[in-house]
């Protein structure tokens, strides 16, 4: 009876400590998270409101774009530094003339030629 517990007991150490049941965190989620601080931080680099980094990178996590811009700011006030305005140059204007109609040609048969007269 006690066999049978201590062989429960080694088994469930020895699974607690094992790391290829694939349990662990996935990588890809603490990338996207690294990812999205870092554009916090750029966002407040570049003189940005955080609102309208969220406007600019919508379906990224907002927690972590805040963490990032709030983790920037306390450096840069530290530090004395001053960010950098971050020109989005504006697309052409579009003119107030509207663009000219496609002209519709229709080709017209020929008439057809008579007939020569048999001989």
């Amino acid at each position: 009876m006690y066999t049978r517990y201590l062989l429960i007991l080694l088994t469930v150490l020895q699974l607690s400590a094992c790391d290829l049941l694939g349990l662990g965190p996935d990588p890809r989620i603490a990338q996207k998270e690294a990812d999205a601080k870092a554009i916090g931080g750029a966002c407040r680099h570049g003189l940005r409101s955080i609102e309208d980094c969220y406007t600019l990178n919508k379906g990224i996590n907002k927690a972590s774009i805040y963490a990032g811009w709030r983790e920037m700011d306390e450096y840069m006030r530290e530090n004395k530094l001053e960010g950098l305005r971050a020109e989005i140059p504006l697309p052409p204007p579009v003119s107030a003339t509207p663009a000219p109609a496609e002209e519709i040609v229709e080709e017209t048969k020929p008439k057809a030629k008579p007939k020569a007269a048999a001989h």
